[in-house]
């Protein structure tokens, strides 16, 4: 019997991931269909997906671009909407099947929140998600429908590794780090970099943002925090280690002594297309498959905490729980994009996030408007400390 195809949201449909989904959209047509792509300013790009792939609906989240883009789709029958609300409102269509949370950073809670009380299964590649508001999107998913599938290759590599395992027997996670464009850099030297420095990255091929924060290794601390809230262990039990080769993609050390990792080449079609297939591993590829040579050589380190002071500060964040990841990754993204625009040093980076996190408020226990307001307070104190810095 043919399988019914499932219809896909592509939330951030013109960023690496979501360039990515698109490709293993069109690579199954008779499994999946692009039904909504939403991009936030990249005008242009968004109505060339749409062109090719005829989704039910486009969104750009930026109401400066509407009428552009609902005027080159002028009678293409797709339908044009704009802004935050209309996103929110659209993955709750039940036409939709499977939401692809790509969007960056912060932007992503709003869409995720509404898809999961639509009761939507969610590939999750939007980890900031969890990073803001992990608590709360646990509590919504014990009272919903909605199956939550990690797209990160390394909670997808965890969720591989305990498939068939029971949590009680499991001792740690091992998240591996392939530790950036400066794993070998002095850390005196870091001051010096360039935006241009940071963006060469080794081994993966990724926006802007999640580039800068491997190269601080920010992404990093994310991605604990992150595990922490898919797979229900504590930070400490989760132990980061840099892996240069991006091959062994995370690992699960067990009570027994045992240890499990998931391996595959540094390619994010491959946990695209895992998520996107799941509950099984059903979609066959012909991608380049690893030989010998991708396995003669594994290499792991322990990271430098002290050159990489942004892992202490997430761990820090991820025990006081609240409001203090969403503190934390608000001032991060402010940090990133003043770097980024050549306004501030790399280091101070690091600065702009310990100071914003020592000025704003803590609430234990945040309720969906507390989390709200923590973000902008913490971008208005981060952007002041950018201020000062460039006077």
């Amino acid at each position: 019997m043919r399988e019914t195809r499932r219809n896909i949201a592509v939330l951030g449909s013109t960023g690496s991931i979501g360039r990515q989904t698109l490709d293993i959209i069109a690579e199954y047509p008779d499994l999946f269909q692009a039904w909504l792509l939403v991009a936030r300013s990249s005008a242009d790009l968004l109505i060339a997906q749409a062109r090719l792939m005829r989704p039910h609906m486009v969104i750009i989240a930026d109401e400066q671009y509407y009428e552009y883009v609902r005027d080159a789709l002028e009678g293409t029958e797709i339908v044009v909407a704009t802004g935050s609300a209309a996103i929110a409102q659209a993955v709750t269509m039940p036409e939709i099947d499977t939401v692809v949370t790509a969007m960056v950073g912060y932007s992503g809670l709003e869409s995720t929140i509404a898809a999961i009380g639509a009761g939507k299964r969610i590939a999750l590649a939007n980890k900031e998600t969890l990073v803001v508001a992990g608590e709360l999107i646990e509590s919504l998913l014990r009272n919903s429908d909605s199956v939550l599938y990690p797209v990160d290759s390394e909670h997808g590599a965890f969720y591989q590794c305990l498939v068939g395992e029971r949590h009680e027997d499991v001792d740690k996670l091992l998240l591996t780090a392939s530790g950036g464009p400066f794993r070998t850099m002095p850390k005196e030297e870091l001051s010096r970099v360039t935006a241009a420095d940071a963006l060469k990255h080794p081994n993966w091929s990724m926006g802007a943002k999640i580039t800068i924060d491997s190269a601080t290794m920010m992404n990093k601390g994310f991605e604990m925090i992150e595990a922490r809230w898919l797979f229900g262990v504590e930070p400490g039990d989760i132990e980061i280690l840099v892996h240069p080769q991006s091959i062994v993609h995370s690992m699960v050390a067990f009570k027994d002594g045992s240890v499990k990792a998931q391996l595959g080449l540094p390619d994010m079609h491959l946990p695209i297309r895992y998520a996107l297939g799941l509950p099984d591993r059903r979609l066959a590829s012909d991608c380049r498959k690893m030989s010998i040579e991708d396995f003669a050589t594994l290499t792991f380190e322990r990271p430098d905490f002290d050159k990489f002071p942004l892992l202490n500060t997430a761990y820090a964040a991820a025990r006081a729980g609240g409001t203090a990841p969403c503190v934390m990754n608000a001032a991060n993204e402010i940090a990133v994009a003043a770097f980024l625009q050549d306004k501030i040093r790399f280091t101070d980076i690091y600065t702009i996030i310990d100071k914003t996190m020592e000025q704003a408020p803590h609430i234990g226990r945040p309720h969906y408007e507390d989390l709200v307001a923590s973000n902008k307070a913490a971008r208005d104190y981060a952007s002041r400390i950018v201020e000062e810095l460039i006077k």
